[in-house]
């Protein structure tokens, strides 16, 4: 069974119809969020950043959120290829110990474990992070304002449901609770230009060093209630930052508005291009805007899907369907990211005979 499916922008589609998709033509890589959905896009990062993207030499920005900020710092090290075999492993052993009582681990332990694997991940490399010589990186975080300003047992919940409700009325109205705050790694004369266009929702930009890596990356990854807020990020306004998919889910920004930077290529767990975590049961909001008119998302068939563990892509609610038994969800997991090896090889045979895969319309 077809594992790949292909859609694109319209000015994206011209252009593949008229010249195809080459390496030098993309100008940036985004990363959703989406937790364990991304394990399947491992062997498109490896394939990407360790062969087809090393062809070129163009700059190429780096979007990412929680999940995708990780993948997409993992792109920038000296060996991405062995990087992000690594990130597959630790991701899927990742394993938490739970309190007398509870059925799930606590927002503090879940985050002294991520932030302990961080730190051993990138230790002695955020350098390389940093100073990469072709790709620029982008961490989306969210921070909290007004009540959401620190965490808080009352104050967070009830900040929450404020955004919630704000949201249902315009996705803008959320900019009263929460910012986008973006860390970017250096470009010239500070951090490098932002990849897209920032008038569709409140953001701020702040300069990624080797100082505020971490807990930029932590922050980003952040997700509200299962991991807690990271508090004062060195460089950046004071205040609390939480995962980056709650501005920006899957990264739905004005690309467009960007002229001459190029394709934006998207590794992707499935079509829509959802623009906050909010937005999740919003499916109005679920369709294509002008903002992606040069976006190509490479992600798997819905009827592939299926044919996986649970009929599903691998996810949070793994955790509670599993329950202690690491090795049954390990087992779950490592198939998915076995099987998604089908989708780096269609891209692979794709970009040689374009006619084996269809693009569709995004």
């Amino acid at each position: 069974m077809p594992a790949l499916r292909i859609y694109a922008g319209p000015k994206a589609r011209k252009h593949i119809e008229q010249q195809g998709l080459n390496p030098r033509d993309v100008g940036v890589v985004p990363g959703a969020a989406g937790g364990p959905k991304g394990l399947v896009l491992g062997p498109l990062d490896r394939f990407i950043f360790g062969q087809w993207l090393a062809q070129s030499s163009q700059p190429v920005h780096l979007v990412g959120a929680s999940i995708g900020a990780w993948r997409m710092a993992t792109a920038c090290l000296d060996n991405p290829v062995a990087a992000f075999e690594r990130l597959e492993r630790d991701y899927i052993a990742q394993d938490y110990e739970l309190e007398p009582g509870r059925k799930s681990p606590t927002a503090r332990h879940v985050s002294e474990r991520f932030g302990q694997s961080l730190q051993s991940f990138y230790g002695g490399r955020v350098a390389q992070v940093l100073d990469n010589p072709r790709y620029r990186l982008h961490i989306v975080t969210s921070r909290g304002r007004h009540v959401l300003g620190r965490e808080h047992r009352l104050g967070t919940p009830l900040g929450y449901l404020g955004a919630f409700l704000s949201n249902t009325v315009h996705r803008k109205a959320m900019g009263a609770w929460l910012e986008r705050v973006v860390f970017s790694a250096p470009g010239e004369g500070g951090p490098a230009a932002l990849p897209f266009a920032t008038t569709d929702y409140r953001t701020r930009q702040v300069a990624l060093s080797e100082e505020n890596f971490n807990a930029a990356l932590q922050a980003s990854c952040s997700i509200p209630f299962v991991l807690n807020a990271i508090h004062n990020i060195p460089g950046a306004p004071p205040g609390a930052y939480w995962d980056g998919g709650i501005t920006d889910y899957h990264l739905h920004l004005n690309y467009h508005a960007q002229q001459g930077q190029g394709l934006v290529l998207y590794p992707h767990f499935q079509k829509a291009v959802v623009p906050g975590w909010l937005d999740k049961g919003f499916k109005w909001r679920h369709g294509a805007t002008h903002f992606l008119d040069s976006m190509v998302v490479l992600a798997p068939d819905p009827e592939w899907v299926r044919k996986l563990p649970n009929g599903k892509l691998p996810d949070r609610t793994d955790f509670a369907r599993y329950g202690t038994d690491l090795q049954a969800r390990m087992k779950a997991w490592n198939a998915g990211a076995s099987a998604s090896r089908q989708l780096a090889d269609e891209f692979a045979q794709w970009l040689e005979r374009p006619g084996t895969v269809p693009v569709e319309a995004l």
